[in-house]
């Protein structure tokens, strides 16, 4: 779907379209096996760490679809009158594309070690997926031999969509590496293995549905707090980009 319509938010060509379109545009470059397509999902946390990190400012950059992961994109949006029809988060782009498109092959990585076992299980008898391979993210990503057995393995598989939820820096990774992975469509999904594999579980449907999923997982996880200045310096960017309109 190279139609999709993308707004310009802070910099960032982000797509201006509904989680099933998304799907479809995943689905559709997947099946199609083209050169590795870098889907990232944008959050504001992510926008302020690439102000920082030129590494993960061309990642961003350079990726083939960009949706916005969370309300505060939309918020953004909405202040810089380039609206967006909804969010599209990873963890819901994953698990649609896993119940849509079983026939796809899926390769996990990430997660503690047994969390992508555990995930791909379910994935099987829950939307009966294709896992076609799972890898635990604790290996060391600064080691040329644990990262190019971690490439074998993945390449080996010859998966159409990869899932890969290493937290900060997944998209770099990814990035970095897609030429040697050689899947179609790759993608960061953060902790969506942990909730997948049921290590985790989800906020409840109501903080999603009134867009505070975030602010409930903060609130109640003191180790998060420390994102709390990152979201703080995103509102300041969207009120400076605002008043340069």
């Amino acid at each position: 779907m190279n139609d999709i319509q993308r707004h310009d938010i802070l910099g960032y060509a982000v797509a201006a379209c509904s989680l099933d379109q998304a799907c479809t545009w995943c689905i559709q470059h997947a099946e199609q096996n083209v050169n590795p397509q870098l889907v990232v999902t944008l959050n504001p946390e992510i926008v302020v760490q690439a102000r920082a990190d030129s590494d993960l400012e061309q990642t961003i950059q350079a990726a083939s679809l960009i949706v916005a992961d969370g309300v505060g994109m939309l918020w953004a949006a909405r202040q810089l009158a380039e609206p967006l029809p909804e969010r599209v988060t990873g963890v819901d782009l994953m698990l649609r594309l896993l119940e849509v498109a079983p026939h796809l092959r899926v390769f996990l990585l990430g997660g503690k070690p047994g969390v992508a076992e555990r995930a791909a299980e379910v994935a099987r008898q829950r939307y009966g997926s294709t896992i076609v391979g799972h890898q635990h993210g604790y290996f060391d990503k600064q080691s040329p031999d644990d990262v190019d057995d971690v490439i074998a393995n993945i390449a080996s598989s010859k998966p159409q969509l990869l899932f890969a939820g290493l937290g900060e820096g997944q998209e770099v990774f990814l990035n970095s590496y897609q030429d040697d992975l050689g899947v179609p469509v790759l993608m960061g999904v953060g902790g969506s293995l942990d909730v997948l594999s049921g290590e985790v579980y989800r906020a409840p449907a109501w903080t999603r549905q009134l867009g505070i999923e975030w602010a409930w997982r903060v609130g109640l996880d003191p180790a998060r707090w420390h994102r709390i200045p990152r979201l703080l310096a995103f509102m300041r960017l969207v009120q400076q980009a605002k008043s340069a309109l």
